[in-house]
């Protein structure tokens, strides 16, 4: 999709003297320890690099902002905003996403029957030198056998037993509804039966396409395109016991875990970004467009229930999803619990967004 960015002040930016933008300092500084110690970020094709970025990484430790009134001062001092705009001047839109808690056991049983897998040994990531011929492009997963790579199974056939006997349980979930919410999320934290807690984050999935079940019961009639929310689709899967198989398996892409630690249960998981994601403040991006480490400002003033006030914030791409596609689409991270869950199932709101890019960079996005 065909974007143009229109620089503009922090002044046009409604509501910016009102946030208090302090907690992206240390998300910052999160991206650049990662960046200097791993690895950079991949490029979006908006063109920002992490070297772009890498100074203001470094400033954000030198300085280290500790009032709102600072930390504007850091970004106006550090940054060109510029409003993202698509070829088709379409509004742009924002989600919401949060980590659940799940109650599960380390055995399955009666109760606990529905696995959360881990990530299989044959399935393996595709890239232009492995894939097969005549497979989709957009497969970046793909089932090693014996007579080769092919499509891995899918939803339907994972949860009718194809992943049975391996070993592969982290643990097993009470609730078949909360595992599928779990796999939109791509993360949780997991309630043992002995008040342990263990976190879990996104490892891999079988990669075919996602198909958002709201969707599909928007098609069947059963839901209003406007009245849709991750609540009335809770209900709906209640409602419907004998038609949750169907409606499940229409989104045939399937979500493996990995294990994290939860070394600070008050920050968030660790996400795509590699660092951990900020209540509020972590968005997640299209990462072929945007560069993840890049200070988002969203301004979606009908979406007021986040904080009791038009949503007008600073945020820092730190995340992304298959359902996050385009240059002015996001999903914003509410945090963890039933308290954010109820928070994020409600967020489907247009808004503007608006790019903060590093002043030395900003020529180049000014032609």
């Amino acid at each position: 999709m065909a974007l143009s960015l229109v620089p503009v002040s922090f002044d046009q930016l409604a509501g910016w003297q009102q946030d208090d933008p302090t907690p992206i300092i240390e998300g910052l500084m999160d991206c650049g320890r990662h960046v200097a110690s791993v690895k950079a970020y991949k490029t979006g094709s908006m063109g920002l690099t992490c070297a772009d970025l890498a100074p203001a990484y470094g400033s954000a430790a030198d300085e280290c902002p500790r009032s709102a009134c600072e930390a504007r001062r850091f970004f106006e001092s550090h940054f060109q905003p510029f409003q993202i705009r698509t070829a088709e001047e379409k509004a742009g839109f924002v989600t919401a996403y949060y980590e659940p808690e799940l109650e599960v056991s380390s055995r399955r049983s009666a109760r606990f029957c529905h696995p959360i897998y881990k990530r299989p040994h044959d399935l393996i990531a595709l890239d232009d030198t492995n894939r097969p011929a005549g497979f989709d492009a957009s497969l970046a997963f793909g089932w090693k056998t014996d007579g080769g790579i092919k499509e891995y199974p899918d939803r339907r056939a994972i949860d009718q037993g194809f992943l049975d006997g391996r070993g592969l349980e982290i643990a097993w979930a009470a609730s078949r509804a909360d595992v599928f919410f779990m796999h939109i999320q791509g993360s949780a934290r997991l309630c043992f039966e002995d008040g342990s807690m263990r976190r879990v984050t996104y490892a891999a999935k079988t990669g075919h396409p996602f198909t958002a079940i709201g969707r599909v019961l928007i098609d069947w009639g059963e839901q209003h395109p406007d009245r849709v929310t991750m609540q009335s689709l809770r209900r709906w899967l209640m409602d419907h016991p004998d038609r949750v198989d169907a409606l499940l398996w229409r989104n045939r892409s399937y979500i493996f875990f990995r294990e994290a630690s939860v070394d600070d249960p008050d920050r968030g998981p660790v996400a795509a970004a590699k660092v951990p994601l900020i209540p509020g403040r972590s968005l997640a991006v299209d990462r072929f467009i945007h560069t993840f480490g890049m200070p988002v400002f969203i301004d979606a003033e009908k979406l007021i229930h986040l904080s009791d006030q038009p949503f007008r914030r600073l945020m820092l791409a730190q995340d992304t999803g298959s359902a996050i596609v385009g240059p002015a689409r996001g999903d914003i991270f509410t945090g963890s619990g039933s308290h954010a869950g109820e928070l994020a199932g409600r967020v489907k709101h247009e808004a503007t967004f608006y790019a903060l890019v590093p002043n030395a960079a900003a020529g180049r996005f000014s032609q």
